[in-house]
């Protein structure tokens, strides 16, 4: 009998093991993720968009710099992005750190925007990224000011 009562943990116990099994990591470098800024980076420099949401997976939020609404859907980041591209802005990586897992990766640090007008906004920024359909997409991306004057 008491065999019996370890035999629904031992269904449990396998199941999670052959989904574990089936999970196929994608080989990542720090190179790898440092260059996923420098892509959303460019897609910027098309003023387009929708090739800048086209960087973010179809479930991710967007929390901006300029902005105090969270971007959700895509139309939501389209929107926010209108609105950034009209100043040209061009980012720079000033300093960060990178963690990688199983198809999934943090790039956090400091970054400058450099716009048409001369203006700088200097931010702290997180992107987080999934491994999904053959490619890495942004899954949140929080981006605020720096808060003291340097």
């Amino acid at each position: 009998m008491r065999y019996l009562t370890l035999i629904p943990f031992a269904c449990v116990l396998l199941a999670s093991n052959a989904h574990a099994a089936t999970e196929t990591c994608h080989a990542a470098s720090e190179k790898d993720i440092a260059g996923l800024f420098d892509r959303w980076n460019a897609s910027l420099q098309t003023g387009s968009p929708d090739k800048v949401v086209a960087n973010y997976a179809g479930k991710s939020v967007l929390l901006p710099t300029l902005s105090n609404k969270p971007r959700l859907t895509a139309d939501e980041k389209a929107d926010y992005f209108v609105h950034f591209l009209e100043g040209k802005p061009v980012g720079s990586i000033d300093s960060r750190s990178i963690e990688i897992d199983c198809n999934s990766a943090v790039d956090a640090g400091l970054y400058t925007f450099k716009f048409a007008d001369g203006k700088q906004v200097k931010a702290r920024y997180t992107f987080t990224y999934k491994w999904s359909k053959g490619q890495w997409l942004i899954t949140s991306h929080h981006s605020s000011a720096m808060p003291e004057k340097s």
